[in-house]
């Protein structure tokens, strides 16, 4: 699912993001509270009108800001005090308060408001944490009024596999539409995030979605899936081209390497995203060095269409049995390309 925070992927108009092959996007609650207000997008016909994109959208809770703003921010078990970084306006969210912004926002899948634990943090501090977002949960689960979203609940625990199997089982006997797995990829190395993914995943209901929250290089997505996940989100694709790269077989390009300054072939001969059939590595490097905007939208759909063809790869070999084999580079390596 491309991240599209403010109810927007970042470059690209909803046609574009449609020609990539992606069919759900992700956009963000506390940010869109802050601006324009989810008044206003219910105004505008809710959020896939007010944004123009007809296919699913998941709406993150708001929770993660819970990590990502600890400098602005005070946590209770009865929610969370933000300073918003804009203006420095105090911010009160509780998971009723969520869950009502996401009603109104009017996204397919809703994220229930949960405590994400940062890394490295210690047992008590974690154990705490997964405690308080299992209650805010089930506030959640009271506070929820459409029945056409689906409300999915995260399972944390941190790096501790028996705080997560807890957590995990727990959320499974709530019976919801999806499930999950959050805090991963907030600072731990590879190996630890492979090694909760692996173990978590399999606890979760089969036949429910399973949502890796926050992860999107090759190897990671690969792995996951073979541990069952099925959603991913990840802002890589479209920050790397911000940052003039493009992702090719796995691979981070940097558009400003001189050796790309005369090549006039296209990033990839088997990609076929509007910029691979138009367009050579020698205009989109010249786009880059010039720092024009035009750079960041081709790129842009060239990774996103990167990482969508990779998935759908993954897809046609698991329907064929051919996933072990035909991944294995993927399943097994231990460096991280991108």
């Amino acid at each position: 699912m491309p991240v599209g925070t403010l109810a927007n992927v970042k470059t690209l108009t909803a046609a574009q993001l449609r020609e990539t092959g992606a069919q759900m996007i992700l956009a963000n609650t506390y940010h869109l509270h802050l601006q324009p207000g989810e008044a206003i997008v219910a105004g505008g016909g809710g959020l896939h009108r007010f944004m123009g994109w007809q296919g699913p959208i998941l709406t993150d809770s708001g929770g993660f800001q819970v990590f990502s703003l600890s400098e602005l921010r005070q946590v209770t078990d009865e929610g969370v005090t933000f300073r918003s970084p804009h203006d420095g306006q105090t911010i009160y969210l509780t998971p009723e308060r969520s869950i009502q912004i996401q009603n109104t926002l009017g996204a397919d899948v809703i994220m229930a408001f949960d405590e994400c634990p940062p890394y490295p943090a210690s047992r008590e501090e974690v154990a705490a944490a997964t405690s308080r977002t299992y209650r805010w949960l089930q506030r959640c689960i009271t506070a929820h009024q459409r029945r056409d979203q689906a409300l999915f609940g995260i399972v944390q625990g941190g790096v501790h596999l028996d705080l997560r199997a807890i957590a995990a089982h727990a959320l499974a006997e709530l019976d919801l539409p999806g499930y999950a797995i959050g805090g991963v990829s907030v600072g731990e190395p590879p190996e630890l995030i492979a090694e909760i993914v692996q173990a978590t995943a399999p606890l979760l209901p089969p036949e429910k979605p399973r949502y890796l929250m926050g992860i999107g290089t090759y190897r990671e997505m690969a792995q996951a899936i073979a541990a069952g996940v099925d959603l991913f989100d990840c802002v890589i694709p479209t920050r790397l081209a911000r940052h003039g790269a493009a992702l090719v077989k796995g691979e981070r390009w940097n558009l400003k390497n001189a050796q790309f300054r005369e090549d006039f072939t296209p990033l990839d001969a088997d990609c076929p995203c509007y910029t691979c059939q138009h367009f050579s590595r020698a205009y989109l490097s010249h786009l880059v060095r010039a720092r024009e905007i035009l750079a960041y939208t081709l790129l842009s759909i060239h990774n996103i269409t990167e990482l969508v063809y990779f998935t759908q790869r993954i897809r046609s070999a698991i329907l064929s049995d051919r996933f072990t084999t035909e991944f294995a580079d993927w399943l097994t390596l231990t460096t991280v390309l991108i």
